[in-house]
């Protein structure tokens, strides 16, 4: 197979495509002109020899091919600015550039915040940015695939906890814990409220064996919300612990005994990566928090 040569423009040119849904916006993105980034794009297509993009009246959408490519692309991307940044900031204490994270909602507001302030006392050159992505479908490990965020926060399973094509490892083990209306005689008699990314697969069989807890008659966006119902007296919640970080007065929590499941949190990020300075200082830093804090795996 002859090798095939992309320059960081076209690769900017395909990210910019797929991120805009179509050549006229990504030529402004660009600054360039529509028909520079439709002749870049058939270029790519015909050095790569597949379609990219499927072209319409919708703008222009990825093909499978096209996803992967732009995946790929955003990571490549990615390790130019990482190239850049190591070499200029050579030296300790002089880690300086990007560093994008993923997380899902209670990971973003309790566990990353004090994370953060002692990676920005250690490296304030280090311009964090946090996505708040719900933890459903791709997820957070899904951002960090596809080149969106250099690591991603997310939910484990048990018997293989990192997706292939990334690395990462379990940073703590979170028990989940009943929460109710104070002063309920049986909270265990009241509605469930729920919300989707509630309850990770493997914790499914405990919740299945147990015959006190019934279909959910209330559903929310997320925690937040879920506690707010509790807190109305709309029922009670079965939720993890980061979940019930801060529980509003007014509410209880109850815990569910030794055969309580948990919820294992951890990172991913991709194997280029895996090496950045800016990854691995905020590794150590997530490592030595969940130690202190929490019953680290």
């Amino acid at each position: 197979m002859n090798s095939v040569d992309l320059a960081p423009q076209e690769l900017r040119t395909l990210v910019a495509v797929a991120d805009e849904g179509g050549f006229s916006a990504a030529a402004v993105r660009l600054a360039a002109t529509q028909s520079a980034v439709s002749h870049a794009v058939r270029g790519i297509e015909r050095k790569l020899g597949v379609v990219l993009f499927e072209r319409g009246r919708f703008g222009a959408r990825p093909t499978s091919a096209g996803a992967r490519a732009v995946a790929h692309a955003r990571r490549v991307l990615r390790m130019l600015e990482v190239l850049v940044a190591e070499t200029r900031g050579t030296g300790p204490g002089r880690l300086a550039g990007p560093l994008r994270i993923a997380a899902f909602r209670s990971a973003a507001l309790y566990l990353l915040p004090p994370v953060l302030e002692r990676l920005a006392a250690r490296h304030p050159g280090i311009d964090v940015s946090v996505t708040v992505v719900r933890e459903i479908g791709p997820g957070t490990t899904g951002e960090v695939a596809e080149g969106r965020a250099d690591l991603g926060i997310a939910t484990l399973g048990t018997g293989a906890p990192v997706p292939p094509g990334l690395v990462g490892d379990v940073l703590l083990e979170e028990p989940y814990a009943l929460v109710h209306p104070a002063g309920h005689a049986d909270p265990r008699s009241l509605p469930l409220v729920d919300w989707q990314e509630n309850c990770s697969s493997y914790t499914r069989e405990w919740w299945a064996a147990q015959d006190w807890i019934p279909a959910a008659t209330v559903r929310a966006e997320d925690d937040g919300a879920v506690l707010s119902m509790v807190g109305s007296g709309l029922g009670m919640a079965i939720m993890p612990a980061l979940s019930l970080t801060r529980v509003p007065s007014g509410l209880r929590i109850t815990d569910l005994g030794p055969e309580r499941p948990t919820r294992r949190i951890g990172y991913v990020t991709t194997p280029e990566l895996a090496t950045a300075a800016a990854v691995r200082a905020l590794v150590r830093e997530l490592r030595a928090h969940a130690k202190d804090q929490f019953s680290a795996v």
